[in-house]
Formats: structure tokens, sequence, C-alpha cells
């Protein structure tokens, strides 16, 4: 009966230890998270590529838990803008931070 215990102890631990070790913090992400920011990092770059307005090899997309962040470089105060509106219309963005400077 002993043995049946410490192994169920040993497994209720392992599980404690591999939930724990996924959740998120207010400083890392967990693993839904993370596919998940990657995927709206996907469609906000996609998004900014098919506007013909925007250059998009100068503008970077990276993705925080739904907060997107774009930097780089355009031509002007309207492409930050445009930008911006296009990362805020993609599904699963929280928020955007612009980090965008003008040539």
């Amino acid at each position: 009966m002993t043995t049946i215990k410490r192994i169920s102890t040993i497994l209720a631990a392992l599980a404690m230890a591999t939930t724990l070790g996924c959740a998120s913090t207010s400083k890392s992400e967990g693993t839904g998270e993370y596919v998940d920011d990657s995927v709206i990092t996907t469609k906000v770059k996609t998004a900014i590529f098919e506007e013909p307005s925007l250059k998009s090899a100068e503008i970077n997309v990276e993705t925080f838990k739904g907060v997107v962040q774009l930097s780089g470089f355009v031509h002007s105060r309207d492409n930050i803008g445009k930008a911006t509106v296009v990362a805020q219309n993609v599904p699963g963005v929280k928020s955007v931070k612009n980090d965008m400077i003008v040539k």
C-alpha cells in the first residue's frame, strides 16, 4: 500500500510541476500564449505586407500577450498611422505600441 501512495505522490508532484512550468507570468508567456502571439504577429505582418502604401520590409512586428509592438522606419507620419490602424484591425490584437520612426 505504501508503494501505491509513493507513486501517487510522485505523479501528483510531476503533474503540478508540469502545470506550473507552462503557466505564464507577468514577464513570460505560457506555451499557448506564445503560439497565439506568433499567429497574431504573422497576421499583422501579412496585413502590413498587403497594404500597398507601406514598405513592410522596414516595419518590425513583435507581439507579447496580445500587445503588438511596431518598430522600424517609414517615410511619413501617415504611414505610421496607417500601420497602426492595420495592426489594430487584426483579430486578437489587444493594443498596439508604436515605436516607428520617420526617415
